[in-house]
C-alpha cells in the first residue's frame, strides 16, 4: 500500500512539472512582451521631440528623419490646403523655408496618447504648443516696424507610425490647430523674408 501511494505521488509531482514549466515560460513571455510595449512607447515619444529639436535648432537633417520616404501630411486646418503626400527631403524643404526664417521657433510638445500599438504600427496623438517669433530689428527690416512680432499656435498632432526595422517613423501627419495668439501676418513674412532682405 505504502508503494503504491509512493508511486501516486510520485506520478502526480511529475505530471505537475510540464505545467509549472509552461506558466514560467508564459509569465516571462508576458514580462517580454511589457517591456516591449514600454520601448516603442519610449521610441514613438520620442520621434515628436526629434520632430521639434530638428525645426527649433535648425537640425534639418534630424527633422527629416522623423518621416517615412513618402508621408501624408494634413495642416489643412493650419494653411486651408488639402492634405498631400510628399517625400521626406520636400517636407523638410517646404518647412525649413518657413521655419527657418524666423529668428526664433519653439514647439512644445506634451500629453502623448498612444493607441493602436502593435508590433510595426502606431497611431500618436500629441499636445502642441508652437511658438514664432521675429527680433523688432527684423521687423524694421522687413517693413513692419511697431507690429507685433510673434504668433502662438495651440492644439494637436495625430500621427500614424511605422517601425521601420528598429526605428520608429511618421507615416500620416496631421495638425489640428484649435487656437491662435498674437500676429499671424507673421507666417507671411517669414515665407517672404528671403526676397524681402
Amino acid at each position: 500500500m505504502d508503494l503504491l501511494l509512493s508511486a501516486t505521488i510520485t506520478i502526480e509531482n511529475s505530471s505537475a512539472t510540464p505545467c509549472a514549466g509552461s506558466a514560467r515560460k508564459e509569465n516571462a513571455s508576458m514580462k517580454n512582451n511589457k517591456i516591449q510595449k514600454s520601448t516603442a512607447r519610449y521610441d514613438i515619444i520620442q520621434v515628436s521631440y526629434k520632430y521639434a529639436m530638428g525645426i527649433d535648432h535648425r537640425q534639418w537633417d534630424l527633422y527629416e528623419t522623423c518621416f517615412t520616404d513618402e508621408c501624408e501630411f494634413d495642416f489643412s486646418s493650419f494653411s486651408g490646403r488639402p492634405a498631400t503626400v510628399l517625400t521626406a527631403k520636400q517636407w523638410r524643404t517646404n518647412v525649413e523655408s518657413l521655419n527657418g526664417n524666423f529668428d526664433a521657433t519653439a514647439h512644445q510638445m506634451s500629453n502623448h496618447v498612444i493607441s493602436k500599438l502593435k508590433k510595426s504600427s502606431a497611431t500618436c496623438v500629441t499636445e502642441l504648443r508652437a511658438q514664432h517669433w521675429f527680433s523688432q530689428e527684423t521687423m524694421s527690416l522687413l517693413g513692419h516696424a511697431g507690429e507685433t512680432n510673434w504668433c502662438e499656435l495651440g492644439g494637436h498632432y495625430t500621427n500614424e507610425l511605422i517601425r521601420e526595422g528598429k526605428t520608429w517613423k511618421i507615416a500620416r501627419c496631421a495638425l489640428t490647430v484649435r487656437w491662435r495668439l498674437g500676429n499671424e501676418a507673421i507666417f507671411e513674412m517669414a515665407r517672404g523674408r528671403n526676397t524681402a532682405q
